[in-house]
């Protein structure tokens, strides 16, 4: 998991994550600052998804950011 985007734009990318992921909380991003591993795992618990599932969530996401930065 390419965890630069996430965490070099973390400020940036919270309203975004949180429109995609409403169940997290503030107090999960205060603790997450950028962490994907950590974001995943906040995934797996909120919504109930396996590690596998959470983890390409957050990969997909990343892949969208990337491909936002490049058009």
């Amino acid at each position: 998991m390419n965890k630069d985007i996430i965490s070099g734009k973390w400020s940036q990318l919270k309203g975004q994550i949180q429109a995609k992921w409403g169940d997290l909380t503030d107090d999960d991003f205060k603790v997450a600052e950028g962490n994907a591993e950590y974001l995943s795992g906040k995934l797996q618990e909120r919504y109930g998804w396996g590690r596998d599932r959470a983890e390409r969530e957050v990969r997909d996401f990343e892949d969208a950011l990337r491909r936002e930065a490049n058009e």
